[in-house]
């Protein structure tokens, strides 16, 4: 007689992976059974009264307002704030290398430091200037823009 072609470790692997298809099949059909008996399509309806909110119960009929379409204004909220950004700043130039062209501003009212380069800039500049300038959106942040040193 031949020897069989299956391991110990085979026969043993073989019986733990049909184990686990069969007990994965019954709690499928027993979360099948029991979703069966519980839910049904009332249990899954919710309702949204006139503030916004999610209840259970329908809205009244009673209490329905007839709104007419010429009533409804479409439209984006405008913001009336200021932009921060916007306007002339004034601060004071904490760093400023000559030879490459660039420094820092220190804004007066924010504490930010703000990078500048001499394009933007109408005189030469110097640590410790006094200057204004308008903020802009650079690639690595804010950058000051028409700097002019403060009189």
């Amino acid at each position: 007689m031949g020897r069989s072609q299956e391991s110990f470790n085979k026969k043993e692997v073989r019986k733990k992976k049909d184990k686990k298809r069969k007990d994965k099949e019954k709690k499928k059909l027993e979360r099948k059974e029991t979703t069966e008996e519980k839910s049904s399509f009332d249990d899954m309806i919710a309702y949204v009264d006139e503030y916004g909110n999610i209840t259970e119960t329908p809205p009244d009929p009673e209490e329905k307002e007839e709104i007419q379409a010429e009533d409804i204004e479409l439209s984006a909220t405008k913001d009336d704030s200021p932009d921060e950004n916007a306007g002339q700043h004034s601060g004071t130039i904490t760093f400023f290398n000559d030879e490459k062209g660039f420094g820092f501003i220190s804004d007066s009212q924010t504490k930010q430091s703000i990078f500048v380069h001499i394009s933007n800039a109408e005189e030469p500049l110097a640590e410790g200037n006094k200057v204004l300038f308008e903020i802009g959106k650079g690639d690595k942040g804010p950058i000051a823009l028409n700097v002019k040193i403060e009189r």
